[in-house]
């Protein structure tokens, strides 16, 4: 995305990608639907991609996604930011207490006689993004560096408590009410594997583009010149990954529509929910628009790759359990892009602010470049 707020005049025109953003990603996923369902050796090839479980092109363009955005990302702040204890305090509340918790109940609400899909989504609900998440909250105009502390927490905790509280929700929990257990098979070194490739990668390049650029040109440079150039590569990175995802599974989920509205149901109240959660503890703690949105976005949203993983691993690539963690980024996607919009409505009317103005409060940096959407 090329037209950014710090830099574009009054009444200029928006880039083509900015402009058409929700029909470009809506095209990426009828896309990758048509393409998994009539093309069905290309999904063959991208599940024979694959290293550990995760599969090298959505690896790469998730990549290329989350490049641009850490790059953007002043390190030198972060301090700032990791000692807001309200801020971290409530994110783990909301992602390892709220969020397993809350769709532990939605699945057995919604899905009480389908036991496969049930513990697909309470699958999902375990894996807290590590991803996604930092384009939703760029998009929206969030705090990039409250995202990046936030995130990285998220990774620790995973690698930590993914198993255990999947132990907890699956056949612990279960069994304390009277109701069917199951179990999953994922080790630490698998989860840690997940958070290196998606997460570590990327902060470690944004991390190094940062250091490197304004050691040798300076921060002028780097933000005014270098980050524009990357920037649009974000979008590319995520309707590239779109595509992959849905081409997966294209057949399944066509094959499966009454079993995918099913299962989609419970998700979308979930990420509606979390999200709404996640502003209103914001603005009760007085975080201010840009951390709220990077505390709300990170609330609801969740590691698909993982949760894909550890479904494919434990019960089968055709599992009702791996079809219920396919449909998480299917719903995800337009809801989080959805959510976007409606959170840029929420800083003009809960927060008093244009979270897209330049010199707006609401930015990390008044003078750091932002993309912006329609």
């Amino acid at each position: 995305m090329t037209t950014t707020t710090a830099e574009a005049p009054a009444g200029a025109r928006l880039s083509t990608l900015d402009r058409w953003l929700p029909l470009w990603i809506g095209l990426a996923m009828v896309g990758g639907l048509l393409l998994g369902r009539f093309v069905p050796v290309l999904g063959d090839a991208l599940e024979a991609m694959e290293v550990g479980g995760i599969s090298l092109p959505i690896a790469l363009g998730l990549l290329v996604m989350m490049y641009p955005v850490l790059a953007k990302v002043r390190y030198d702040r972060m301090a700032a930011v990791t000692g807001d204890k309200r801020l971290l305090v409530s994110s783990l509340v909301l992602n390892w207490l709220v969020g397993p918790a809350l769709m532990f109940a939605l699945a057995w609400i919604f899905l009480p006689d389908l036991p496969e899909y049930r513990t697909g989504l309470i699958i999902v609900g375990l894996a807290r993004c590590i991803a996604m998440v930092v384009i939703w909250n760029d998009l929206a105009c969030g705090d990039r560096e409250a995202a990046a502390v936030l995130v990285a927490i998220n990774s620790v905790f995973q690698v930590v408590m993914f198993s255990l509280l999947g132990y907890f929700y699956l056949t612990v929990l279960p069994g304390w009410l009277g109701l069917d257990t199951a179990g999953i098979d994922v080790s630490i070194g698998q989860i840690a594997l997940n958070v290196l490739v998606f997460l570590g990668i990327p902060l470690a390049a944004g991390f190094a583009s940062r250091a490197i650029g304004e050691r040798t040109r300076g921060r002028d440079w780097y933000e005014e010149r270098f980050v524009p150039r990357i920037g649009p590569w974000a979008l590319y990175g995520l309707l590239f990954t779109i595509v992959l995802l849905f081409a997966l599974q294209g057949e399944q989920v066509s094959s499966h529509p009454g079993d995918v509205a099913r299962i989609a149901l419970p998700l979308l109240v979930y990420f509606a929910v979390m999200w709404g959660v996640g502003v209103a503890v914001g603005k009760a703690l007085g975080l201010g628009y840009p951390r709220t949105t990077a505390l709300a976005f990170t609330a609801a949203g969740n590691n698909f790759e993982l949760a894909i993983a550890v479904a494919i691993a434990t019960f089968g690539a055709t599992s009702g359990e791996a079809l219920a963690g396919v449909v998480g980024p299917l719903i995800e996607v337009p809801v989080l892009v959805g959510l976007v919009y409606v959170s840029l409505w929420v800083g003009r009317r809960w927060f008093g602010v244009d979270p897209r103005a330049a010199g707006s409060p609401t930015t990390t940096s008044v003078d750091a470049p932002r993309e912006t959407l329609p």
